[in-house]
């Protein structure tokens, strides 16, 4: 039997009175964390919120975030992260379609409740989550500690612990349903890979409604660790964090660490004590390697890929291989080898495996991978076979087990650590007067890894400039979504026979010197 909260109860049998979180100026124990997440819950259930019923999370990250992500399963209910980088249209269907019964906001987000007015059916109660007065007469989460403790429900095993809506390419962002098993599995994962224990600090920099982060935040409880946290990433007040708080452990996408070892004011900071930085979404580029191994000589770095239907590590690549130099420095370019309790496969288009060394479509199977997509059993079913998840990954695997990623069969680009399926930016530009065709590739990015590329075919007599694009684009999708480039033809869009645009035939021209069709 697996429990989400047995990871918060061991840390408090294990862990009392030592240090459970630090943000800004407030320090707890495990006992102060757990006494409060029960009372949380406890208010909830006085909120009328049961077993089951859906919670919504909008803010940045802090403790009480934290608190939430027990204190919500603690009562058997659903919790639901929402990106806090969507639109407000996006953050209106989430809510719509998880039938979420309650909303925690924060300050950074609360411009949202007037767009969303009359727009939330199902939300019955809308808590303030800052420490900024909040609206007038919106229950404050401080109010909540206040209640007296609920009793664990002992919620498990096979039921739903949270919902994380991921893009689609549908257009429409599906629910990935993950339950007890599947969250505290891949804790699990984290610890073995990355040698959370009892000394572990840890630096909550990357967006907590993310599963990369979530890996960290289940796994170092369980293991009774420390969580300090950040907002948002800044690179100069996680610089100032880590050096504070001693931190040991932090993840990071390689966007991240090349500003902060690029930053002016690196040096001033005491890192010594950082041991450990997960890195993923995208490769380490040569040049960031060098500048990190130059600054942080006595850091180790893991790479890890994985996807949220998986919850989300499947694949580790342990620190002696991101080097430069030595017998180990030819994985640099690998994701890794399966986490301790995945298994993964490289398979042909009828899912059968493949040699070694050819490529093919990547498929994990796990005690970690997702139950489904909430109330879409047909694209549950496509992704879904036998116990094994397709990924949608071009991928190849060597003799020894290590993965490569070399293509994304898939249509979705990965920019600065974001996932983004061309389907959503494509109708939110269909839309735009004037747009007869469009398409959206991803682009190599230096910066970024890829960067959205769209590509239009205006309306006879139509003037449409990229700025037009954009601003149209904004104001109907994550600011992250919308295309960072765009080019305009006035010839169709390539088709196949079946009259489907020929995305690979746009992509080549931007990809040419290029060994694989993902950066």
């Amino acid at each position: 039997m697996f429990s989400l909260t047995q990871g918060l109860r061991r840390a408090l049998q294990t862990r009392r009175t030592g240090p459970s979180t630090a943000f800004a100026p407030r320090r707890r124990t495990w006992a102060q964390t757990a006494d409060r997440v029960a009372r949380v819950a406890g208010a909830l259930g006085a909120l009328g919120v049961k077993r089951g019923d859906r919670v919504a999370i909008l803010a940045l990250n802090s403790d009480r975030y934290f608190e939430l992500m027990y204190a919500i399963p603690w009562i058997g209910a659903v919790m639901v992260p929402i990106n806090t980088r969507l639109a407000a249209p996006e953050i209106e269907y989430i809510l719509g379609d998880s039938g979420s019964v309650a909303l925690f906001i924060d300050g950074t987000m609360a411009h949202h409740l007037t767009a969303l007015e009359g727009r939330m059916a199902s939300v019955r109660e809308v808590v303030w989550l800052d420490d900024i007065s909040g609206p007038e007469g919106m229950l404050h989460y401080e109010d909540l500690t206040a209640y007296d403790p609920e009793e664990d429900v002992g919620a498990s095993t096979d039921d739903l612990a949270g919902l994380f809506y991921t893009g689609g390419t549908t257009g429409r962002s599906k629910g990935v349903m993950l339950t007890h098993t599947n969250l505290v599995v891949n804790a699990m994962n984290a610890v073995a890979g990355m040698g959370f224990d009892g000394d572990t600090a840890y630096i909550h920099s990357g967006a907590m409604f993310h599963l990369a982060d979530g890996a960290s935040t289940f796994g170092v409880t369980l293991a009774g660790g420390r969580h300090a946290f950040v907002p948002r990433f800044e690179p100069l007040e996680v610089l100032e964090v880590i050096a504070r708080e001693k931190i040991t452990h932090a993840q990071f996408v390689p966007t991240m660490i090349n500003m902060l070892v690029n930053h002016p004011r690196f040096g001033e900071f005491d890192i010594s004590t950082l041991k450990l930085i997960l890195y993923g979404a995208s490769p380490m580029p040569e040049g960031v390697l060098r500048k990190a191994i130059e600054v942080m000589p006595h850091v180790g770095m893991i790479h890890g890929y994985g996807m949220t239907e998986a919850a989300p590590i499947v694949t580790l690549l342990p620190a002696r291989y991101t080097t430069l130099a030595g017998p180990y420095a030819g994985r640099l370019k690998s994701c890794g080898l399966a986490a301790l309790t995945c298994e993964v496969k490289v398979v042909d288009a009828r899912r059968k495996e493949v040699p070694y060394g050819t490529a093919g479509e990547l498929a994990i199977r796990g005690p970690n991978i997702m139950k489904g997509y909430w109330n879409k059993p047909d694209e549950t079913a496509a992704v879904l076979d036998d116990g094994w998840y397709y990924s949608g990954d071009g991928a190849t695997m060597d003799k020894e087990g290590f993965v490569y990623i070399v293509d994304r069969l898939k249509d979705m680009i990965i920019s600065g650590g974001e996932n983004v399926y061309s389907a959503e930016v494509e109708n939110a530009i269909s839309l735009m007067p004037g747009v007869a065709e469009v398409a959206v590739i991803g682009v190599p990015d230096e910066r970024w890894g890829e960067r959205v590329h769209a590509i239009i075919v205006p309306k006879r007599g139509a003037e449409l400039t990229a700025d037009s694009v954009l601003e149209f684009c904004r104001s109907r999708i994550a600011g992250y979504k919308c295309p960072r480039s765009v080019d305009f033809r006035d010839t169709p869009l390539p088709l196949s026979g079946a009259g489907k645009v020929l995305k690979r035939e746009l992509r080549e021209p931007y990809w040419k010197g290029y060994t694989k069709a993902v950066n």
